[in-house]
């Protein structure tokens, strides 16, 4: 689960913050116990933004007893001042989650190394981190630098891994030349001769039939009158 950090208390907000690392990146942190010169749990209290000069005298000093007290209040450890295992192994699982968040986000080639040490190539990385974002470019992942840095990382490792696989670029195939087909030569389609229309023969006109002639009538020959002897 992710935390948000616009806690007040600075000490809830460091403790959210680890917290929400391990969850994400459960790599195993709780490993055997890390052993630091003064010199390197020096570099990590300074590279953590805990005001300390770094040298390789004992732990003692007031100034780094001081920043080792403010460190154990900050994650709800036991407050001694002093940089017993417990102490250390918290200092070593937070600047491996430094580390991680760093190459998931800025993603330095060759990727840090995930050890728990504050050298000079992660705090290199972390100017890296700082310059990108627009910060001051001190080398120093104080606590905001490190809330800020843990929200890119889980932007980061929400985005899908799988690489798109590049598209093949296909070689264009050369475009057939096509041989022009000859263009047929139309068959004139002969006109059709209109086939005459006879020309209607006039209907012969009726024949005039004759007007009958009247039947003469036989002239009636007088019976000759017999003359008498």
């Amino acid at each position: 689960m992710w935390c948000g950090f616009g806690k007040s208390s600075v000490t809830i907000a460091a403790i959210c913050l680890v917290s929400a690392s391990l969850v994400s990146y459960n790599t195993g942190f709780a490993a055997p116990q890390r052993s630091y010169t003064p010199q390197q749990f020096r570099a990590v209290l300074r590279g953590l933004g805990y005001n300390v000069k770094v040298t390789n005298t004992p732990l003692t000093d007031s100034e780094t007893k001081k920043a080792i007290s403010e460190f154990q209040k900050g994650y709800k450890l036991p407050v001694d001042g002093i940089a017993g295992p417990k102490t250390q192994n918290f200092a070593a699982n937070i600047v491996q989650i430094l580390q991680a968040n760093l190459n998931a986000v800025v993603k330095p080639n060759p990727p840090l190394p995930r050890d728990h040490f504050y050298g000079t190539r992660t705090e290199a990385v972390v100017k890296e981190f700082q310059k990108k974002y627009q910060l001051q470019e001190t080398g120093i992942a104080n606590l905001a630098l490190r809330q800020k840095l843990n929200e890119e990382a889980k932007k980061s490792f929400s985005q899908p891994t799988g690489q798109p696989s590049p598209k093949p670029t296909a070689s264009p195939s050369p475009k057939p030349t096509a041989s022009p087909s000859p263009k047929p030569t139309a068959s004139p389609t002969a006109s059709p001769t209109a086939s005459p229309t006879a020309s209607p023969t006039a209907s012969p006109t009726a024949s005039p039939t004759a007007s009958p002639t009247a039947s003469p009538t036989a002239s009636p020959t007088a019976s000759p009158t017999a003359s008498p002897r």
